[in-house]
């Protein structure tokens, strides 16, 4: 007789809810891109956000950042109100990148790691221009953290090169070593694997686990749904702007509405287009190369 091992792995433990949003909604005349969106981010987890393109992702990263000023909703960052100004979000401890890489291309890897350490740095303009004591410590410790930073993220190697000159997979991880020098609590991804190839993919993914081993939490957008199905303690689908689904990546993927949401398909065709997760990532795959083309 074979006896089957009904033991329920363990849920992952994490501490307290460093990230928290409710009903965040944003408008833009008549469009209502976020509504009444929920989410909450604990220490120490890796949170993935999907959905169609046109799902309202990006503009709910550009609300919990600053960029936007939600129309209605709040977000919370340790505890307190976050006022929704970049700088005031990055000096309270979270950081982010974006959908399209936004290097300084003339600028040496350290060079823009180190513009990511300044918001860390307390001189004034005075000292600054006549680079007083102050400032050249400052300036020493800044270059230090942003060579740990480089090598931390594997690119300890290419710290002399211009960012314009570095391939693309080395231009996402710089971006993500000059996040990191704002010293945050919690990273924002956005699409941090567009345009890599496998290899590049699971070194991203390799990274992402090391950043949350580094005692940070992680919330990443990504339209490959194997990269976030494999990485992820947890998963929030967005459709229309709104919340579909939130749960775990096993509960996420065999939702039907995620599998309807993605693949455009009713009930009364659902057996012939399959309920796997690779559904969903061959039908978001065909999305992407519909909007390149």
């Amino acid at each position: 007789m074979t006896v089957t091992d009904t033991t329920a792995t363990p849920a992952p433990v994490f501490g307290a809810p460093v990230l928290e949003a409710s009903g965040v909604t944003m408008r833009f005349g008549g469009l209502l891109a976020v509504n009444d969106v929920n989410l909450t981010v604990h220490e120490g987890e890796i949170v993935g956000l999907i959905g169609p393109n046109g799902a309202g992702k990006t503009t709910f990263f550009n609300c919990l950042t600053g960029l936007y000023k939600p129309t209605a909703g709040q977000v919370r960052f340790a505890g307190a109100p976050l006022q929704p100004k970049p700088r005031a979000v990055v000096q309270a401890g979270m950081a982010r990148t974006f959908q399209n890489i936004r290097l300084f291309a003339n600028m040496t890897a350290l060079e823009n790691v180190m513009v990511g350490r300044y918001c860390r740095t307390s001189s004034g303009a005075f000292t600054s221009v006549l680079r007083g004591p102050k400032f050249r410590r400052e300036e020493a410790a800044t270059r230090t953290r942003a060579q740990e930073l480089l090598d931390f993220v594997g690119l300890g190697r290419s710290t002399e090169h211009l960012a314009r000159n570095m391939p693309y997979g080395d231009q996402r991880r710089l971006e993500i070593a000059r996040a990191l020098a704002t010293d945050p609590k919690l990273i924002l991804l956005d699409e941090p694997t567009a345009g890599m190839n496998p290899l590049e993919t699971r070194q991203a993914s390799d990274l992402i686990f090391k950043i949350r081993e580094s005692g940070l939490s992680v919330v990443v957008i990504e339209h490959d749904m194997r990269f976030i199905f494999n990485l992820c303690d947890r998963v929030l689908c967005l459709v229309r702007g709104e919340a579909l689904v939130e749960g775990t990546p096993g509960e996420v993927q065999s939702d039907p509405r995620v599998i309807e949401a993605y693949i455009g398909t009713g009930e009364e065709d659902e057996d012939e287009a399959g309920t796997g997760s690779a559904d969903v990532q061959d039908a978001t795959m065909a999305e992407e190369e519909e909007g390149k083309s």
